[in-house]
């Protein structure tokens, strides 16, 4: 069996302004916004990429989220249980980024270790003030992978994690952001991170073929990583649109 990507619901923000998702476009409209995590299958073992948000009580006190919602069917290790991954399996979590609601759980992979781009390891560790809640180093709270540290490898660029499995550098919603890509009988995916946040962002309006979102440190880098993900023959699977999970799987 070839390598599959699952996406794996853990909370939805609903009602998110439009202008937000795709800058300075769709203002009046809002967005909801899928939290997910993603297992790709079919290898030697499990990978994760990205590992959810934490709880519902943490995301409104520290972040404001008050829209954030999570069932306990969308609880990790019930959505892990439900799609037949048990976690104590996973040897390798790779990060598309190190915001809050993409690096949390990290303590439900003992056996793991965590990839991120050398980059933003580096700009998490110690972000511009106007960052700080989102890499959550406040003075209220630390980042919640910071126990796991010791188990972090970096990356630098373009590089291959495992068989069928590579990250690629898209800079620009933060500065280490990465993609995945993943070679799988149905063709090769990737999942975008934040760099594409829902479709609209990658399939444009009729002025921009693509648009950022309202959220990043550099829209130079930004634009330059859209170019090069029309560069890689690939389809792209964003990293908070619902949609996502109604196709439920790729490759």
């Amino acid at each position: 069996m070839g390598l599959r990507i699952i996406p794996l619901r853990a909370g939805t923000v609903r009602g998110v302004p439009g202008s937000s998702v795709t800058f300075l476009r769709n203002q009046g409209e809002t967005f909801d916004l899928a939290m997910m995590m993603f297992v790709v299958v079919g290898g030697e073992h499990p990978v994760m990429v990205d590992t959810g948000t934490p709880p519902v009580e943490d995301v409104r006190e520290h972040h404001g989220y008050h829209r954030f919602a999570r069932t306990e069917e969308e609880e990790p290790l019930r959505v892990l249980a439900e799609a037949g991954i048990d976690p104590l399996d996973v040897e390798t979590v790779i990060f598309t980024h190190l915001h809050w609601d993409h690096c949390s759980n990290t303590e439900l992979f003992p056996n793991a270790r965590f990839v991120v781009q050398q980059e933003e390891l580096r700009f998490a560790i110690d972000p511009l003030p106007i960052f700080r809640k989102a890499y959550q180093r406040t003075r209220t709270v630390d980042p919640s992978w910071l126990p796991q540290l010791r188990r972090f490898e970096t990356v630098k660029g373009t590089q291959q994690i495992l068989p069928g499995i590579s990250v690629v550098p898209l800079p620009g919603h933060t500065p280490g952001s990465q993609g995945i890509l993943v070679e799988t009988d149905a063709g090769r995916y990737l999942l975008a991170g934040d760099c594409v946040d829902r479709y609209e962002n990658w399939n444009g309006d009729d002025l921009f073929a693509h648009l950022a979102s309202a959220s990043f440190t550099n829209l130079h880098d930004y634009m330059d990583s859209f170019a090069l993900i029309e560069s890689l023959g690939c389809e792209v699977i964003p990293s908070h649109d619902p949609r996502v999970l109604e196709i439920g799987s790729f490759g």
